[in-house]
């Protein structure tokens, strides 16, 4: 790996287990004598970060962490609800016996995969089988578009995924459940339960944040658009 490589999986790290906080700045001056670099690594670093949208760049404010934006994820959960839960209907109707060794093999390994890591912080394997887990979900629906789109959304989600984590305390929450609960009526054809547990799963990690947000006075920071 290249120094801006690794300064970039760093600095990546920091956010997605957020070491960093919403809309704090990136100083380049810092970050270069933390990583012990010059400004212009830490600038491609940074530059890479805001392509995809972790990090916001502005002539006048330089470069500062993404906020968290309660009306961009209201809006954002309210989208992917509509459009997951279409997709998924469409596959429980749609779907043969390849969606359904797709769904059980991925439930498979993401059930086998632990949530944390030895540090407490978020196995990043774990993100890599959920994904795949949910994306079979969806992909019976024979829908190419459909799917490219569910996807992007949640793609957008990430971050705010990964703040949830961090910063809520709802770790008590049973996904190895969830996820199982989902297999179960995705196989079973049962669409109205499905769709039904597949909004209330997507809503619950948003919702958690909001509520963080507002207890913390960040309902009122800019508003970022993804």
């Amino acid at each position: 790996m290249t120094r801006t490589e690794q300064v970039y999986d760093h600095i990546r790290r920091d956010l997605l287990n957020g070491v960093l906080s919403p809309g704090q700045k990136l100083g380049l001056v810092n970050l270069a004598e933390r990583f012990g670099v010059s400004q212009s690594v830490i600038r491609e670093a940074l530059t890479r970060l805001a392509e995809q949208h972790l990090v916001v760049a502005s002539p006048q404010r330089g470069f500062r962490v993404r906020e968290l934006s309660v009306a961009d994820m209201a809006d954002l959960t309210e989208v992917r609800v509509q459009i997951e839960s279409m997709a998924l209907n469409l596959a429980i109707e749609r779907g043969d016996v390849t969606w359904e060794m797709s769904v059980v093999a991925s439930h498979h390994a993401l059930e086998r995969t632990s949530v944390t890591g030895e540090n407490s912080e978020l196995n990043e394997d774990w993100p890599i089988r959920h994904r795949e887990f949910h994306s079979a979900l969806l992909t019976g629906c024979n829908s190419d578009r459909l799917v490219a789109v569910a996807s992007a959304l949640r793609d957008s989600a990430e971050l705010y995924r990964r703040w949830y984590w961090a910063l809520t305390d709802d770790h008590t929450r049973d996904l190895a459940a969830e996820h199982r609960r989902l297999k179960e009526l995705a196989l079973a054809r049962d669409a109205d339960a499905a769709v039904s547990l597949l909004a209330d799963h997507i809503k619950r990690a948003p919702e958690a944040l909001i509520q963080y947000a507002r207890e913390h006075d960040m309902d009122d920071l800019e508003r970022v658009s993804d």
